[in-house]
């Protein structure tokens, strides 16, 4: 994927990079396993809000350079401090990229090329869908060094089955990608090789899609989740109607009952 807009973060621990309405961001700390230090979630929380203003970009796709998609928290720069305020902002910036992810109106897709630990796991889980290499490997491992992945446990619970949600997090212990699928983690499992045509031919599928449709279908999606029965089946109903009535609609629909190709638009 070629660039076609200049790089939006401060620094270059995240890349970016956006072609034909994917927007692509690659964590860019290597040899640190794309640890997510301050610098990094700044230059992360940069990139989304550039995104996030962005009408041209479509779907997202979130990659990482390295052997590790991300090993979470970076806990040299945790432990440099004993003030618990600068660590409660840390793990506030963080809960903020993933909320992030989760308002944008752009489906964002993880491309998991490695391990993906703690936070890590945490930013795999927040995403709307993952594919992962056969390589893969996922765990909320904190507990091993004495801290429960509290944050990490938020999305990963919205993920996979209470059961296997505290499994993870009581033993910290790796799961495989085979595994991350069957809990519901990831969307697909394929070989490495496989792994970027495999993700950009997904984000190339949704793309072509209505727009409108999908930022009003994800935010409904999410929304009634919280939801008890009857008030959910009541909002759905209320966002499909206004969803139907879109000019994007009546004339997709037009152009299915009329066999011809729709207008773009």
């Amino acid at each position: 994927m070629s660039a076609a807009v200049q790089d939006p973060s401060s620094q270059k621990f995240v890349l970016y990079e956006s072609n034909a309405g994917i927007a692509k961001i690659t964590l860019n700390r290597p040899a640190q396993y794309n640890a997510l230090s301050g610098e990094v979630l700044t230059a992360l929380q940069e990139a989304l809000d550039h995104i996030a203003a962005d009408d041209t970009a479509r779907v997202v796709i979130i990659a990482a350079r390295g052997k590790a998609f991300s090993a979470g928290h970076d806990l040299k720069e945790l432990r440099s401090s004993e003030d618990q305020d600068f660590h409660q902002r840390l793990f506030d910036r963080c809960g903020g990229i993933m909320q992030t992810i989760h308002q944008l109106p752009q489906p964002v897709i993880a491309q998991v090329q490695g391990i993906a630990t703690a936070a890590g796991c945490q930013l795999v889980a927040a995403c709307d869908l993952a594919i992962a290499a056969d390589c893969a490997r996922f765990a909320v491992s904190g507990i091993k060094v004495g801290l429960f992945c509290s944050t990490p446990a938020v999305p990963l619970s919205r993920n996979v089955s209470s059961k296997q949600a505290m499994h993870m997090l009581l033993t910290g212990d790796f799961i495989s990608a085979e595994q991350a699928l069957q809990y519901g983690l990831v969307n697909s499992v394929v070989s490495l090789e496989n792994l970027e045509s495999s993700v950009t031919g997904l984000a190339e599928k949704i793309a072509t899609k209505s727009a409108p449709a999908i930022k009003t279908g994800k935010a409904m999606f999410y929304q009634q989740l919280g939801m008890e029965l009857s008030a959910a089946y009541e909002f759905a109903s209320e966002t499909m109607a206004c969803n139907l009535n879109s000019g994007d609609a009546r004339e997709g629909i037009d152009a299915f009952i009329e066999k011809r190709p729709k207008a773009s638009g």
